[in-house]
């Protein structure tokens, strides 16, 4: 029995880290079989969870008899409202994840035998916004300047993809306030255009639409023509009767004013 024991440990050693990644508010479960397979199955178990992180602190400790734990105890606050160790496996769910969650993870069964999960944990991903790189042109330019931004991300990718095939790409690692890519088209370009951002494990898309965002100076007026002169009507008619009640409040308040004097000066 003690070789075969040996033997598990090595096992487990042999297979390394193993990788985990995730988004931003996901649950994530570290899988383990330590209490299906560890031996010697009659005496009671003792399994350990860690978080090596910066503070390198214990997040639980379990105690098995058979094949059931019949107590747990979780510790650090950082992750005691969001964890929870499977009764029958000891696996460990970790709910609501965040980024500062990120680390090795280390499992310790009574008998030294150890699991790593090396877990990155990745924000989650904006909507890239398109926008245009001037307001307008005049109707002689040829092509249209355009920005795909987002804005507070790292380690990701930004691309403009044409059809389906890749145009132009970006990437940044650290964490930037601000990431845009530019992409030139011509005014009457048919092909499909689309704005991607991603990571290893995630992309958020937005798609191009020519005609929309890019318009001459004379489409513009034409364009928003209606539109102001709509605006331009509400912004007379909220004026108007802020003027007419400015008017019956001072003919009220100037009648008031003169009953009360007549009132004053008729002799007792």
């Amino acid at each position: 029995m003690f070789h075969t024991f040996i033997f598990f440990c090595l096992w487990h050693l042999i297979d390394g880290v193993k990788i985990v990644s995730v988004t931003e508010g996901d649950s994530v479960t570290l899988h383990t079989d330590v209490i299906d397979t560890e031996i010697p199955r009659r005496l009671i178990r003792l399994i350990k969870w860690r978080w090596l992180g910066p503070e390198k602190t214990h997040i639980a400790k379990g105690f098995w008899r058979h094949e059931e734990a019949y107590h747990i105890k979780y510790y650090d606050k950082r992750f005691r409202d969001r964890v929870q160790v499977d009764k029958q496996t000891g696996s460990l769910t970790i709910r609501n994840i965040r980024t500062t969650d990120s680390g090795l993870y280390q499992l310790i069964s009574r008998f030294l035998c150890e699991e790593l999960f090396n877990v990155t944990v990745y924000a989650r991903l904006p909507i890239p916004v398109i926008t245009r790189y001037s307001t307008c042109s005049s109707s002689s330019e040829s092509k249209c300047v355009l920005l795909c931004s987002v804005l507070n991300v790292s380690d990701v990718n930004l691309s403009w993809y044409k059809e389906n095939s890749l145009f132009s790409s970006i990437n940044v690692s650290d964490f930037s306030i601000s990431l845009s890519l530019n992409l030139e088209v011509e005014y009457q370009d048919k092909n499909t255009y689309s704005c991607v951002i991603n990571n290893p494990i995630s992309n958020q898309t937005q798609h191009l639409d020519i005609s929309e965002v890019c318009q001459t100076c004379a489409d513009s007026v034409q364009c928003c023509g209606f539109t102001e002169a709509v605006i331009r009507l509400v912004i007379s008619a909220v004026v108007g009767v802020i003027t007419v009640i400015i008017v019956v409040y001072d003919i009220r308040s100037r009648r008031a004013e003169h009953k009360w004097r007549t009132s004053q000066s008729v002799p007792e």
